[in-house]
C-alpha cells in the first residue's frame, strides 16, 4: 500500500490539560496536566503528514483543546492542507476568537453531554458545567456550526434519555451513546483490554498523544506503535510494529465475535460515534465506523437493535446505565 493511501482519520490529542475532572475520563485529564512535550511547530509538521497518508478528517482532541493557545494556528493548518476539521471540546468556555474558529468552513464540534440534572452532571464532570456547556450548545447551532454530542453513561440510573432529549430540543441531530470504558479513570474492574473496544482500531485510523506516541486509537492507549518525535507518521504506519499490533488485534476482535452468542450489528456506517458496545447492556457489538465520518457514501439501513439513543426517539427509549 502507497504512503498516501494509509489512513482517513487521526485523533490529535494536542493537550492533556482540562478544566474537567471526570471520573470516567480515558486520558485522565485535568487542570494539573500539561500540553505534553508536542510543540507548535512538531504538531504542524505531524498535521502535514496526516494529509501525505491520505487521511482527510482530523479531529483535535484532549484534554480540552481550546486550552491549547495554537489551537486557532492549528486548525488553520489543518484547513489548509485540504483536510476537515473536527474539534472535540467540552463547550465549558468559548472565548470570542475561539467561536472565530469554531466558524471556520471545514470545521465542526463534537462534545459530550450526560444529564439534564445539573447536580449529576456535575457529580460526573467534578466541575458546574451543565449550564455553560448547554448554553454553548444553543449557541453552536444559533451560528449554523455542524455539532455532534454523545451521552456517555457514566451513574447507575443516569438521566441519559432526558440528556438526549435536552439536546434533541436544542437542535442537535447527531446523538450518540457510549457506556463508560476501562480506560484512565474509567477502570472499576477488569481494566484496559481489547473488550473495551470497538473493533476498528487502526482500521485506517489512529491516535497520536501529546508526547508523540502513536496509538491505534485514543482508547487503546496501552498498545503504542511508533512515536512521532523519533520517526514520521507514514513510517510508523509502514513499519514492523504497526504491523504487528494491528494484525494481533483482527485476529483478537475475530475470536471475540466467533465465541459471542450476541447478535453482531453494524450501526449506521455514518454514525460519529465510537462505541464499545451498541446498547447499555452490551449485547451488541458494533462493527461501524469508530471515528466520526461525514464525508462517506450511503448509509446502510439502521439496525433496530443498535444505539438506542440515535435510532429511536429519546424521549420513548431511555437506555439504562451501568
Amino acid at each position: 500500500m502507497s504512503k498516501h493511501d494509509l489512513l482517513d482519520f487521526v485523533w490529535w490529542e494536542i493537550t492533556g490539560r482540562c478544566q474537567l475532572a471526570c471520573d470516567h475520563c480515558y486520558a485522565s485529564s485535568g487542570p494539573g496536566e500539561t500540553h505534553g512535550t508536542m510543540t507548535v511547530s512538531d504538531w504542524c509538521r505531524v498535521i502535514t503528514q496526516t494529509r501525505a497518508t491520505g487521511a482527510i478528517l482530523g479531529q483535535f482532541i484532549g484534554g480540552e483543546p481550546t486550552l491549547h493557545p495554537a489551537l486557532p494556528e492549528l486548525v488553520r493548518h489543518a484547513l489548509a492542507t485540504g483536510m476537515e476539521v473536527e474539534i472535540y471540546t467540552n463547550l465549558v468556555r468559548v472565548t470570542p476568537a475561539m467561536w472565530e474558529t469554531f466558524r471556520l468552513p471545514g470545521v465542526r464540534l463534537a462534545t459530550s453531554y450526560y444529564s439534564d440534572r445539573a447536580e449529576e452532571h456535575r457529580a460526573i464532570t467534578k466541575h458546574p458545567s451543565l449550564r455553560s456547556t448547554t448554553k454553548n450548545i444553543a449557541r453552536a447551532r444559533e451560528l449554523g456550526i455542524p455539532l455532534r454530542a454523545g451521552v456517555i453513561g457514566v451513574l447507575f440510573r443516569q438521566r441519559t434519555g432526558q440528556a438526549a432529549a435536552v439536546l434533541e430540543r436544542l437542535g442537535v441531530t447527531e446523538i450518540g451513546y457510549d457506556d463508560l470504558r476501562e480506560v484512565g479513570r474509567g477502570i472499576r474492574g477488569d481494566g484496559p483490554g481489547v473488550d473495551q473496544l470497538c473493533g476498528n482500531c487502526a482500521d485506517r485510523q489512529v491516535a497520536i498523544s501529546p508526547t508523540g506516541e502513536v496509538w491505534p486509537c485514543v482508547f487503546s492507549r496501552w498498545l503504542p506503535v511508533g512515536n512521532v518525535h523519533r520517526s514520521s507518521l507514514p513510517a510508523i504506519l509502514m513499519g514492523e510494529t504497526f504491523t504487528q499490533v494491528v494484525s494481533d488485534l483482527r485476529r483478537e476482535f475475530g475470536e471475540r465475535l466467533a465465541g459471542s452468542h450476541s447478535k453482531p450489528c453494524r450501526p449506521d456506517p455514518c454514525s460519529p460515534d465510537c462505541s464499545p458496545s451498541c446498547q447499555p447492556q452490551r449485547n451488541c457489538r458494533p462493527a461501524g465506523n469508530c471515528a466520526p465520518n461525514y464525508s462517506c457514501g450511503p448509509c446502510a439501513p439502521k439496525d433496530q437493535n443498535c444505539n438506542p439513543l440515535r435510532n429511536c426517539n429519546p424521549n420513548k427509549c431511555r437506555p439504562t446505565s451501568k
